[in-house]
């Protein structure tokens, strides 16, 4: 007689993913109801338009409904939160490249210096004062890791699938934001 190992138990959110993946509607609303209020926190962290976010909200939930069973989940390293959370970041991205696209420029602006990314808009208004500017003088791929990790919450798995960087790339680029904050703070 062989024994079996046991598998840990499969996160919720993940065995709602499965669920969906088979076309059940009602664990597409479980998730929903359990994702949606953090979802919409952090996405509102980087966005302080309701439309975009309402707007990226509803894509990023009906690629889940479209996609679930894409997710590879713990298999690979990953969780249904970071999956959620990769899906909604990439929309929010979309969403500012479109509207700046569709957007035109005032004439008078026409030849001025160019506007600052929608990103640094958001830092901007979010982190103010000698911590703003700090953050602002740092290299852009060093404060994207830092504005992930610090300002959005995410572990340096979550980082790393958002990104789409390794891990230890992550890690390393925090630790070089810390250090170069400590220096312009000091």
């Amino acid at each position: 007689m062989r024994l079996r190992k046991k598998r840990p138990p499969e996160p919720a959110e993940e065995h709602l993913l499965r669920l969906i993946a088979e076309g059940d509607r009602t664990a597409f609303d479980e998730l929903y109801r359990r994702t949606a209020p953090w979802l919409a926190v952090r996405l509102r962290r980087r966005c302080a338009d309701e439309q975009i976010v309402a707007e990226v909200m509803q894509e990023t939930y009906l690629a889940v409904w479209r996609a679930a069973g894409a997710f590879a989940g713990s298999a690979i390293g990953g969780s249904a939160a970071g999956w959620l959370w990769t899906i909604a970041a990439r929309r929010l991205v979309d969403a500012f490249r479109r509207r700046a696209h569709h957007a035109e420029p005032p004439a008078a602006a026409a030849g001025h210096a160019v506007a600052p990314a929608a990103e640094d808009e958001v830092l901007a208004a979010a982190v103010g004062g000698e911590v703003g500017d700090a953050l602002r003088t740092l290299a852009p791929e060093l404060r994207q890791v830092l504005q992930a990790l610090v300002l959005d919450g995410l572990s340096v798995r979550e980082a790393s699938v958002l990104l789409d960087l390794p891990e230890g790339t992550v890690k390393t680029r925090a630790r070089r934001a810390r250090i170069a904050m400590r220096r312009a703070l000091a």
